[in-house]
């Protein structure tokens, strides 16, 4: 499925992103909060401490989720995009997060963030 242009906006607008993973019995994990940016008509969000953060190697275990964020709440399926949007998403994350510094916004930009990246699917 796709999101709606509104859920695009507010979710991309939102500042931070509550998100969860589905366990194997169908109950959702505890919401983490997390940066997110919107390129074009996708979300993506990324892991600022690697592969082996808890919230995203169970988001990537489990491939389905719940976000909440501008109002939005979707369960969402996690996706590991293709190599050729690492560029347009490093270029996003420094538009919306640079006033927090360079050390933060580092922690999930490139060559960080290549390997550690996940597009958000609506599942309706």
């Amino acid at each position: 499925m796709t999101w709606t242009d509104d859920e695009l906006k507010r979710v991309g607008d939102a500042d931070e992103l509550q998100v969860s993973s589905y366990r194997s019995d169908g109950t959702l994990r505890p919401f983490v909060t997390i940066w997110v940016v919107r390129t074009g008509d996708n979300l993506y969000i990324r892991s600022a401490y690697g592969r082996e953060n808890g919230w995203y190697r169970r988001a990537v275990t489990s491939g389905r989720g719940q976000i909440r964020a501008g109002g939005v709440e979707k369960d969402v399926t996690f996706v590991e995009p293709t190599e050729d949007v690492h560029s347009a998403l490093d270029d996003a994350y420094h538009a919306k997060y640079d006033r927090y510094g360079a050390k933060i916004v580092g922690t999930v930009v490139a060559p960080h963030g290549v390997g550690v990246t996940l597009r958000l699917d609506s599942e309706d």
